[in-house]
């Protein structure tokens, strides 16, 4: 990819147009749209917020506002100009032809991103197809030979294929293969979600707006290192770490991609795939930087990125996935208002509010997981042959083991009886040995 460099000076321009609806406030995806920049190097000489009353279909802005960024480009000797919306090719083209300046819309800056930051070959492969996807469109300024003919050889002949058509065929060749291996890739890491399904350990899964604090929790849970800056899609890929827990010996902890508002759809698959872990979790962790003025609007995209994946705000009924919010960041809160919402959080047992820095609640957090994911346990009463040492030598690591005494002898011989605590994902798994 490549297409912008680190260290480039950039004008970063948020439009905010008459009649189209937004969750955040068009300074908060201001402020969003400079940390994606931020996010891949590039120096932020700029920002504002441009009213458009009507859309330009060659340029989004009106001439007068066109001017008004080649200006500020000039004043602040910005190489670069970001804007944060969707850009037609057209008005991109456009744009830099006025402009003198490479532009580059939102679905650029993020896909920069992603692709600097994925680190499985799953990741690479997501980023690649979002990107020749997006530059399939985009072959109109990339090439000034659009016109050059290729001719054919041998005795075909003819006047060949003009180079983008060329161009447009290996990307879709390409496209095709990355389909491909993409699918190789899900059916394997489906394997592996089934064969953690059947393992006896718990899957909490870390979800959250970019930048809530998710992965300086995940570090503060595990003793881990992931990357944890204050950057939007500081990490991309899913990461695991066993943990334990009051009442459970070992859960599964996963940090997934960090939400974001008005996703690009070439994305939305590489991001999809990204939580497919989610709903294989036993209990979903939203974190939230309840620091942030904006914290309600981001809670709406989550739990709207959640829907789409088949998870319902806390449902905790048969079949559904519990979500347990856990409002990071109080320490960066007035002393009355943290207060306040720590007194919130304790009257609600599925919320919990810490900072992950200071490690504050953080010890609250893991009880109130060990209470929550023990909560529907029950004691069975088992008797099993001595001979199955590997049946009873599973109860003992998986379950909590009230008794063991002889039980007589059986078809098979000696017995045991057992009575054992055990939820209902344990004792189904248990069945199945």
């Amino acid at each position: 990819m490549g297409e912008v460099s680190r260290g480039a000076r950039a004008l970063v321009v948020c439009p905010d147009i008459r009649g189209r609806h937004h969750d955040l406030d068009a300074e908060a995806r201001l402020e969003e749209a400079c940390g994606l920049a931020l996010a891949i190097g590039i120096v932020v000489a700029e920002g504002f917020v441009l009213p458009v009353r009507d859309v330009k279909p060659g340029t989004l802005f009106g001439s007068g506002q066109v001017d008004s960024i080649l200006t500020k480009c000039e004043l602040e000797q910005a190489e670069l100009v970001v804007i944060d919306g969707a850009l037609s090719p057209i008005q991109q083209r456009n744009l830099e032809d006025k402009l003198k300046r490479k532009v580059i819309d939102r679905t650029g800056l993020i896909l920069e991103i992603f692709g600097e930051r994925a680190a499985t070959a799953e990741g690479r492969l997501q980023v690649e197809l979002a990107h020749l996807d997006y530059q399939q469109s985009r072959l109109v300024r990339s090439w000034t030979h659009l016109e050059r003919q290729r001719g054919g050889f041998g005795f075909l002949g003819g006047p060949g294929e003009t180079q983008i058509e060329a161009d447009r065929r290996m990307i879709r060749q390409r496209m095709s293969r990355l389909r491909k291996e993409l699918e190789s890739v899900r059916r394997t890491r489906a394997l592996h979600r089934d064969r953690r399904g059947r393992a006896p350990w718990p899957v909490i899964a870390l979800v959250g707006y970019t930048n809530a604090g998710k992965s300086t929790l995940f570090n503060k849970l595990t003793g881990s290192d992931v990357m944890a800056e204050d950057l939007l899609f500081a990490t991309l890929d899913p990461t695991m770490r066993a943990i334990s827990l009051p009442g459970v010996e070992k859960a599964i902890l996963s940090d997934t991609v960090g939400f974001i508002s008005d996703l690009p759809t070439q994305l939305v698959a590489a991001f999809r795939a990204t939580l497919e872990e989610v709903t294989g979790a036993d209990l979903i962790l939203h974190v939230r930087d309840i620091a942030n003025p904006s914290s309600a609007a981001q809670k709406t995209q989550v739990l709207e990125v959640l829907a789409d994946l088949g998870v319902t705000e806390n449902d905790s009924g048969e079949g559904g996935i519990p979500i347990m919010e856990v409002w990071n960041k109080v320490d960066l809160l007035p002393p009355d208002d943290a207060a306040e919402l720590r007194a919130v959080a304790e009257g609600d047992p599925m919320v919990q509010a810490i900072s992950a820095v200071t490690g504050e609640g953080v010890d609250d957090l893991l009880t109130r997981l060990g209470e929550i994911l023990t909560a529907g346990a029950r004691v069975h009463e088992l008797v099993i042959p001595a001979s199955a040492g590997r049946r009873i030598a599973w109860l003992h690591a998986h379950g909590e083991v009230l008794s063991e005494v002889d039980a007589g002898n059986g078809p098979q011989g000696p017995l045991r009886r057992l009575t054992v605590r055990l939820n209902p994902k344990e004792f189904g798994q248990f069945e199945t040995l």
